[in-house]
């Protein structure tokens, strides 16, 4: 494979801010943009070196021959061999660009060496295992930084998921669209945020009351099965030690944030809780996950600001038995070697994987491919919306394709 030019520049993403797209030019065109988060864990990877422009500039600069030289040292026939040359890369272009960026240029590169071995990239990447589909986790309604509420009011959650569990990959998205249009209707809402989930003024305990009559009459009246969720998105409300809630008012400390967060797993059947406590707190996941076997609920107890696709800090929350599930968000750490080890690190523990999408998203479905490939327990993104629909039909084609 002969790389002919690389090239970067910017677009907007789904919230109208500026974000990467990077093109790898062999003897067609690979694309791939990076999305950006509002709602970020303060252990991310830096998304750009120095800003979006500087990385845009070095890309635009960066001497093809000596990316090519990479492929010469490893031909990138078999995966193994195309984790080499991304190594490789990594040290090529090491301090000149950020997570996004990174990540921009390494999807590009794989989809390249993927079409050069007559494959599309979640077949290059699944080798000799079989494909395995993910469950999607929809976001049906937003809250926190994710809201923007009704009449100065909203949940204090960032977001109300439902986890649609069918047959087919196909079905279990049916099945989310059909749980979100039901919601829509008991809340008697009319308007979304940026992520197309419905906006309300409701408390969080309103709003799981609806999720559990939906889940309810999916299962009734249309023998369905969907669970519910939630995105607590602690540390945006985390301050002076003490968890401030808006709406009602009310601050918990640790032990009664814990407390509150195993009632609503117990009161609605939670089968999915994200970030349910503050990122630096590592003790306090495992104080939940331990009340949470206690008491006989079954909940996950997902990892997102507090792991931030970071393998040692994935290592940390193993070693404290804080979490069984961990959102994995590609341009969070950028290299998609690490992406790679976290995923292997979570499935040697038996820990769940949620690839994600970011709040602001760009038409690119890379992540599709990278849930199929890595083998992914689940994907999270939208409902609602073009750009976040986007992932959930490549897994669709990606479906039928193997049907």
């Amino acid at each position: 494979m002969i790389i002919k030019k690389v090239i970067a520049k910017a677009i907007r993403d789904s919230r109208g801010e500026k974000t990467i797209k990077v093109t790898v030019k062999t003897s067609r065109k690979f694309k791939t943009s990076s999305p950006f988060g509002k709602s970020t864990g303060k252990y991310e990877a830096k998304p750009y070196s120095k800003n979006l422009t500087s990385d845009i500039s070095y890309i635009n600069k960066l001497d093809v021959d000596n990316l090519n030289k990479l492929f010469q040292k490893n031909d990138g026939k078999t995966i193994a061999q195309a984790f080499l040359i991304l190594q490789d890369t990594e040290k090529l272009v090491k301090n000149k660009i950020g997570a996004n960026s990174l990540f921009a240029l390494e999807a590009g590169l794989l989809k390249a060496l993927a079409y050069e071995n007559k494959k599309e990239l979640w077949e290059f990447l699944t080798s000799k295992n079989k494909p395995a589909f993910p469950r999607p986790v929809g976001n049906a309604i937003g809250g926190g930084l994710h809201g923007e509420g009704i009449q100065k009011k909203e949940p204090d959650f960032q977001e109300f998921l439902f986890i649609s569990n069918g047959r087919t990959f196909s079905e279990c998205v049916e099945i989310n669209e059909l749980a979100y249009n039901l919601t829509g209707k008991l809340l008697g809402a009319w308007t979304k945020n940026d992520e197309g989930a419905w906006l309300t003024g409701k408390t969080n305990e309103e709003v799981l009351m609806i999720l559990d009559n939906v889940r309810q009459i999916i299962k009734n009246e249309y023998k369905k099965e969907v669970d519910i969720g939630v995105d607590i998105a602690s540390s945006s409300f985390y301050k002076d030690n003490k968890y401030n809630y808006k709406n009602p008012a009310v601050d918990l400390n640790k032990k009664h944030q814990i407390l509150y967060i195993n009632e609503l797993i117990r009161r609605y059947k939670l089968f999915y809780v994200e970030d349910p406590l503050d990122e630096n707190d590592f003790t306090g996941f495992k104080e939940l996950s331990k009340e949470i076997k206690k008491t006989g609920n079954k909940c996950h107890v997902v990892g997102d600001d507090l792991t931030t696709t970071n393998p040692e800090r994935l290592k940390k929350a193993i070693k404290n038995k804080s979490i069984d599930a961990i959102i994995v968000k590609p341009n969070q750490i950028g290299s998609l070697l690490k992406v790679k080890e976290v995923i292997e690190i979570a499935r040697k523990n038996r820990i769940k994987t949620i690839i994600s999408h970011r709040s602001g998203e760009t038409k690119d479905s890379t992540i599709a491919d990278l849930a199929i490939g890595f083998r992914c327990d689940f994907i999270k993104t939208g409902i609602h919306g073009k750009v976040r629909t986007r992932k959930l039909r490549r897994l669709i084609e990606i479906e039928k394709k193997l049907r």
